[in-house]
C-alpha cells in the first residue's frame, strides 16, 4: 500500500491595504518554528511529504525574507527597551512561560525572541546573549525558507502544491446559493471568473517562485463542486486533494476503507480524498500522547488500514502543517522524527508523493462531486448573522464596483471563518479595509461593476 502525508501551510493576508503595516504576528510566530521546521525535518529524515503552499502565505513570507516585515510582535522586540507601551509589554508577556515573568523589559524582549526560534535551535539560541545577535539569526533564517522548500522541491525530495491565490472558498465563491443552512444571506454571489482567476494566479505566483507549473491543488477548506473541478482541470492541474466526507457523499454511500484507496476524477481531474481519522489524530489528538506511544497507535491504525487496501491502493494524510504542534512536547519534533523513521520502515507500505503516485495509479473512477468542505458543509463560512452580513456587504462591492485585487483578497475563507467569534477584532478590520479599498478603486477606476 503507498502511503502519503500531505501538510497545508496557509496564512491569509494580515496587512492593511497600501500600507506595510502588519497588524496580527501568527506568520511571523510561524515562520522558523513551523515552516522552517517542517521542511528541515522532511530532508533529515529523506521523507517524501507533500506541501502545500497558499500563495497569501509565499507572498507574505517573501516580505519577512527581504526584511521589510513589522508586524506588532517584531516591533517590541526591536524597540528600545525603554520605549516600549504596556500593549507592547503585554503582548511580549504572551510569549514567555509563567517561570519568566518579572523579568526586566530588554530580557522579556530576548526571550520573547528566543521563543520563535524551532526547538531544532535551542542549544544555539540559548548560548546568544545579544538581542542584535538574536535578531541576525532570525533574518537569516527568514530568508533561507523559501529556497530550502525550492531546493527540496526541485531535487524531488519534497512535492509542492498550491491552491487559489487568496484562499478563497471556491465553491461559495463559484455560486453562494448551494449552501444549505436555514438562515442565509440576502443577496446572491455569484462569480465563477473571480474563481478562476486566483486559481490561475496561485498557478501563475507558484511557477514564479518555483520555476515549475504544479501538478497537484488543494481546495481551501477542501471546498469542492462539480463546477469548481472543472475550473481547476481547466488550468491544466493533474489532481487535487480534499476530504473522505465529500467521497461518500458523493458516492451516496457510508464510509468504507475499501474505496477510499482508490483515485477518483471529475471533469477530467484526479481527485484523492485523505483519511479524516487519521488526520485528526495527528492534528488535535497525539499532543497529548507520548511520542512512541502515539506513533505505535498510528501505526497500528494503517495495518488495520492495510487489511482492506491492495498493494496499489494510497493512503492520504493531509492536515495543517503549522497549527498542531504547539500543543506538542518539542513542538512536534520528536513525536514527527518518530512518525517518520519508523514509517520508512514499516512492512507493507511505501510512502511516496502524489506525484509520483499519479504516474502509476489504477484508472479512476469517475464521479458526480457533491459539494462539501472538509468540515462536511459550510456552516462554518455562512449562516451566522455575522458570517451572513459580510458576503452581504462583499455582494454589494463586487456588483457595484467589479473585480480587483481588494474584492480578491476579501473573498478569503479566513474572514468568514472567525466571523461571530470572539476578540477577532483584527480579523474584521481587515475585511472590511479590504472592501473600503475596493471601492475606492471601482471608483477611482470609474467602474460600476
Amino acid at each position: 500500500m503507498y502511503f502519503c502525508l500531505f501538510w497545508h501551510h496557509h496564512q491569509p493576508i494580515y496587512r492593511l491595504p497600501k500600507s506595510e503595516e502588519i497588524i496580527l504576528p501568527h506568520l511571523n510566530y510561524h515562520l522558523i518554528k513551523n515552516y522552517y521546521s517542517m521542511a528541515f525535518l522532511a530532508e533529515e529524515q529523506g521523507f517524501p511529504c507533500v506541501f502545500n503552499l497558499v500563495p497569501s502565505l509565499l507572498e507574505q513570507m517573501e516580505v519577512y525574507a527581504q526584511g521589510q516585515a513589522k508586524d506588532p510582535l517584531q516591533l517590541a522586540i526591536e524597540k528600545e527597551p525603554e520605549k516600549l507601551t504596556s500593549d507592547e509589554l503585554a503582548l511580549l508577556h504572551r510569549f514567555l512561560s509563567a517561570e519568566e515573568k518579572g523579568i526586566d523589559k530588554r530580557t522579556l524582549q530576548i526571550q520573547a525572541l528566543r521563543s520563535l526560534f524551532s526547538p531544532l535551535f535551542s542549544s544555539e539560541i540559548k548560548r546568544i546573549q545579544a538581542k542584535e545577535t538574536l535578531l541576525e539569526k532570525q533574518r537569516n533564517l527568514w530568508a533561507e525558507i523559501i529556497p530550502l522548500y525550492r531546493r527540496l522541491y526541485l531535487n524531488h525530495l519534497i512535492e509542492l502544491t498550491t491552491s487559489p491565490y487568496y484562499h478563497p472558498l471556491l465553491p461559495l465563491i463559484v455560486d453562494l446559493s448551494i449552501v444549505d443552512e436555514p438562515l442565509k444571506p440576502s443577496l446572491p454571489f455569484r462569480y465563477p471568473e473571480d474563481a478562476a482567476l486566483q486559481i490561475k494566479m496561485g498557478r501563475d505566483y507558484f511557477r514564479e517562485v518555483f520555476g515549475e507549473l504544479p501538478l497537484g491543488f488543494w481546495p481551501p477548506e477542501g471546498g469542492v463542486s462539480q463546477e469548481v473541478a472543472e475550473i481547476i482541470a481547466k488550468f491544466n492541474y493533474s489532481y487535487l486533494v480534499t476530504d473522505e466526507n465529500i467521497l461518500w457523499k458523493s458516492l451516496k454511500i457510508r464510509p468504507d476503507f475499501k474505496l477510499l484507496g482508490r483515485p477518483y476524477s471529475c471533469r477530467g481531474l484526479t481527485l484523492f480524498f485523505r483519511d479524516r481519522e487519521l488526520s485528526d489524530l495527528i492534528s488535535f489528538e497525539y499532543q497529548h500522547w507520548e511520542a512512541k506511544v502515539a506513533v505505535d497507535h498510528f501505526q497500528e491504525k494503517i495495518r488495520q488500514r492495510m487489511n482492506l487496501l491492495s498493494d496499489k491502493d494510497l493512503l492520504v494524510v493531509a492536515l495543517d502543517g503549522e497549527n498542531p504542534w504547539a500543543g506538542y512536547r518539542d513542538n512536534g519534533i520528536h513525536f514527527l522524527r518518530e512518525l517518520y523513521s519508523r514509517l520508512k520502515k514499516m512492512p507493507g507500505i511505501k510512502p511516496i508523493c502524489l506525484r509520483d503516485y499519479f504516474q502509476m495509479m489504477p484508472q479512476p473512477q469517475e464521479i458526480e462531486l457533491v459539494p462539501g468542505t472538509w468540515l462536511g458543509n459550510f456552516s462554518r463560512w455562512v449562516g451566522h448573522p455575522a458570517k451572513n452580513a459580510a458576503w452581504e456587504r462583499l455582494a454589494e462591492i463586487r456588483k457595484e464596483y467589479g473585480q480587483n485585487q481588494a474584492i480578491l483578497i476579501a473573498e478569503g475563507s479566513d474572514w468568514f471563518w472567525w466571523f461571530g467569534e470572539q476578540g477577532v477584532a483584527e480579523f474584521e478590520i481587515l475585511f472590511h479595509s479590504y472592501l473600503q479599498e475596493a471601492e475606492r478603486i471601482g471608483r477611482r477606476n470609474g467602474n460600476n461593476g
